[in-house]
């Protein structure tokens, strides 16, 4: 099982290998590696692409503690270190997005270009956190858990025949892992005012029916990023519009790619 010890965690990864630019994603909430199965399969060969599991999520042997937003960015640095990858194009789905995001502020000399999806770089409002918060508080209570499942299946999966086996794997998430996640993204820092900082071309995808995130939050970090090149707004997508519309995100992708690298 490719699982290396980086930063204290044992953390999962999957590398298509190749000699091909390396391209880094991280997923997003209740998420892991495995929502870009879809890019794997139209970029491989062509682009070496790496994702790993976050602490908390999917295969990752996480260590119980809490955890930032900047824990997972050092974790995907070192997960480029390992491989000996001096820079790579890095790119991130929702959390993972807001996670790519600091790998660009903090490690910019390792980033050549940012793949940006469902993502932003401003703090959820007030009511928002409360909500997230009452969540967390009620996961694993009996019957208020699968209330959850259903709800957050629509709002990142839409109607997509997918749903079954991401809900089975949420429905075995421990407690302590959700609270951490969610905390994770709770508590993140507002990083809107130093988006000016980033200077790598950037492409932002965004589904026009995402609730989670609004399709407007999309196009303020695409102005806002000074070589943001691109907007790609997916028709009908919700949240993970990679997952449920790969054949709208994957071209332009592949496209941006061959002209960053």
């Amino acid at each position: 099982m490719p699982i290396v010890e980086l930063n204290r965690q044992g953390l999962y990864f999957e590398d298509s290998g190749g000699s091909g630019p390396a391209l880094l994603l991280a997923h997003g909430f209740l998420m892991d590696g495995r929502m870009f199965d879809p890019q794997v399969q139209a970029l491989a060969p062509e682009f070496r692409v790496i994702r790993w599991d976050a602490r908390g999520f999917g295969r990752t042997q996480w260590d119980g503690k809490p955890f930032t937003l900047y824990d997972s960015a050092a974790d995907g640095i070192a997960l480029l270190d390992h491989l000996g990858i001096p820079q790579a194009v890095v790119g991130g789905m929702s959390q993972g997005g807001y996670c790519a995001l600091r790998i660009a502020l903090r490690y910019p000399e390792r980033v050549r270009a940012l793949v940006l999806m469902s993502t932003s770089g401003i703090v959820d409002a007030e009511e928002v956190r409360v909500g997230y918060r009452q969540v967390r508080d009620l996961w694993g209570t009996p019957g208020a858990t699968e209330n959850i499942i259903q709800n957050l299946a629509g709002r990142v999966l839409g109607d997509s025949p997918i749903h079954a086996h991401w809900l089975d794997r949420w429905r075995q998430t421990p407690k302590a892992a959700f609270v951490a996640t969610i905390n994770n993204l709770v508590d993140r820092d507002d990083v809107l005012p130093r988006l000016g900082e980033i200077r790598c071309p950037a492409i932002v995808f965004h589904g026009t029916d995402d609730t989670s995130i609004p399709l407007s939050e999309g196009e303020r970090l695409h102005k806002t990023l000074p070589g943001s090149t691109r907007f790609v707004s997916v028709p009908g997508a919700a949240h993970a519009a990679n997952l449920t519309h790969p054949e709208v995100v994957n071209p332009p992708l592949l496209e941006f790619l061959r002209a960053s690298t």
